[in-house]
């Protein structure tokens, strides 16, 4: 195995694909703007500090790689809402320079992750497939979008290796609360400090729920087996309700008898309905599925928060 090179690899998805590269084999160097310290990276990581944004930064880390996946955003939809412009100019310039950058080298495999959650917009047929339509409502979402669009730009005139992915509604340890994405965290974090969770609508919207683990062996399964130019998404295929989660995690929460407090608000119009992916055209070349139940996940996502929450009260 050589090495691949993860942008934005110090993150909540990040983390956990690093580790599910290192199992394969791998040598992995992860490229990032904080410092080290903060990472929370394994120690055999090769960690480059430094603006993704400015090429020779990009190409000085691209030295001698043989994969590349682009994890780097920084933004949430939430906040692409707040100010469009900057969801823009944050993230637009700095994947075209990478992917400008990687079509001048022998890279073997390039990924680009985009957002199975926004990049479709309101569904036409459940569950979504990579032929369904795509018209997403959020600046974020379409910012996503244009950033595939330079990817299938950059493999067809410059030959760049790329597959595009479209992970479902990601969930599980180490990902942040309270920053406008995450419904799950959010939901967990609410109910241990005893904050309400809001539901905009009478049970909110429908997301396909899934495990980061599950979606960090998927990023690997479309960097092994994913055929250049081509999309797939990452999901489980089934839908939950935002009370259909926050039910599931009343049961965990009266186990410490701790209480779930709810409340109802007109549902948003800039929120889709239901987003639900159907994933076969990724099993079909890589047979991977996504292994871990909503169940199981939900409560290694609790036992983890919980098991902080006691670290901070120390």
């Amino acid at each position: 195995m050589g090495i691949c090179c993860v942008i934005g690899g110090a993150g909540f998805i990040g983390r956990h694909l690093v580790r599910e590269l290192l199992r394969t084999g791998r040598t992995v160097r992860v490229a990032g703007r904080r410092d080290r310290a903060l990472t929370k990276l394994p120690v055999e990581v090769e960690y480059c500090q430094g603006d993704i944004r400015n090429q020779d930064f990009v190409s000085q880390v691209l030295q001698d790689v043989d994969e590349v996946v682009d994890l780097a955003y920084s933004t949430v939809p939430k906040t692409s809402y707040e100010n469009p412009l900057l969801d823009i100019t944050d993230n637009l310039p700095s994947s075209v320079g990478l992917f400008d950058v990687a079509s001048r080298l022998p890279i073997k495999k390039l990924v680009f992750v985009s957002s199975g959650g926004t990049v479709y917009g309101e569904s036409q047929i459940l569950p979504i497939t990579e032929t369904h339509p795509t018209n997403p409502i959020s600046p974020y979402g379409i910012t996503k979008l244009a950033l595939e669009k330079y990817a299938q730009f950059y493999h067809k005139l410059q030959g760049l290796p790329v597959v595009c992915v479209r992970p479902a509604n990601p969930y599980g340890e180490g990902q942040r609360a309270f920053e406008g994405q995450g419904f799950v965290s959010t939901a967990v974090a609410s109910i241990l400090t005893g904050r309400e969770i809001t539901i905009f609508g009478e049970s909110g919207t429908v997301r396909d729920y899934i495990y980061v683990e599950d979606v960090a062996i998927g990023l690997v399964a479309a960097l092994d087996s994913g055929v250049a130019g081509e999309c797939y998404n990452i999901g489980t295929g089934i839908g939950r309700s935002n009370l259909e989660i926050i039910e599931q995690l009343a049961v965990l929460a009266r186990r410490q008898g701790i209480a779930t407090v709810v409340t109802n608000a007109l549902a948003r119009s800039f929120d889709v309905a239901t987003n639900v992916l159907d994933s076969k055209k990724l099993t079909a070349v890589s047979g991977w599925t996504a292994a871990i139940s909503l169940e199981d996940g939900l409560t290694r996502t609790w036992d983890w928060f919980a098991a902080e929450s006691k670290k901070e009260m120390r």
